[in-house]
């Protein structure tokens, strides 16, 4: 029995040794990532200060899910707050104090937009730029002048920290966290379609879809969500199979299904997809429909 005793202490030992050099490779190399310093050749746009393109920038804020994120006011928000994933904090967008409105500048904004970094050099947690890096330079103009028109709130955000579990997802690619990663920075720019009722623009105001529903919008589990969360299946063979346009409209605008439930607005963006026009609706659901069918 004290042999056994003695081997048992012996691998238990070994065990807690092998999970606190694990738990320390796991912390380096994620937190190598999380600081990696991005040198970013930011390719300049002229921004608009008319009282069209920033109406505009406004209508791409509200149905790209900025205010999702930032807040109504866009001055920052708790983004998640738990003890093993970690605390995320979004930015303050006014030039209130704690804000960045009032000492960005056009290049700052670009690079966090289109290439996810900040002004420190460092990649944005959890900053979907590898959607905002296919809006077109009149979209992306436009929202930058909406941007620097915000009136001023005061609220200092608080810091970000990554946690033990949010670290591990994190190198497994199961979180996320730094969209910077997946953006080539030096790659030409991707071509933006003509504003209209067709597949192409549908296409280009569904890019932000693709990161639940995945690739091939079929939907599945969504990355970086509770077990059982299930992104639905956006293709002709899926959840909309048997709805019509002004269904799919009705369902945009409002977050209830035809059978009468409402959508979990946590994860479905409701809130942002309310704001979409008609046209930009019909362009979308003929997008949908064009994509083959998935199980």
């Amino acid at each position: 029995m004290k042999r056994f005793l003695k081997w048992l202490g012996i691998i238990l030992s070994a065990l807690l040794a092998l999970i606190v050099v694990a738990g320390i490779g796991v912390y380096v190399v994620s937190g190598s990532r999380l600081n990696r310093q991005y040198n970013i050749a930011v390719k300049m746009i002229p921004i608009p200060t008319d009282v069209e393109a920033v109406a505009r920038g406004e209508h791409i804020a509200q149905s790209r899910s900025c205010m999702d994120c930032h807040g109504p006011d866009l001055s920052g928000d708790v983004l998640l707050d738990d003890p093993l994933v970690g605390t995320v904090h979004t930015a303050n967008l006014t030039p209130g104090q704690g804000g960045i409105g009032a000492d960005y500048t056009d290049e700052d904004y670009l690079r966090a937009l289109r290439h996810g970094v900040g002004r420190d050099g460092k990649g944005l947690w959890i900053m979907p730029s590898h959607e905002y890096y296919y809006l077109s330079d009149g979209d992306t103009a436009d929202l930058i002048a909406y941007l620097k028109t915000l009136p001023a709130v005061d609220k200092q955000p608080g810091e970000n920290r990554a946690g033990p579990l949010a670290r591990l997802l994190f190198l497994t690619g199961s979180l996320p966290l730094l969209p910077a990663e997946s953006i080539d920075h030096t790659g030409p720019r991707p071509t933006a379609p003509e504003l209209g009722v067709t597949v192409e623009y549908g296409a280009y105001l569904t890019v932000g879809c693709a990161g639940c529903h995945g690739q091939n919008f079929a939907g599945g589990p969504m990355p970086g969500a509770p077990p059982g969360t299930i992104a639905a299946n956006l293709t002709p063979a899926g959840n909309l199979s048997g709805w019509t346009e002004e269904v799919f409209r009705q369902f945009l605008r409002t977050g209830v299904t035809p059978a009468g439930r409402e959508v979990d607005r946590s994860w479905m963006p409701i809130d942002s997809t309310k704001h979409l026009t008609d046209e930009e609706i019909s362009a979308i659901w003929l997008f949908l429909q064009s994509l083959p069918p998935q199980e």
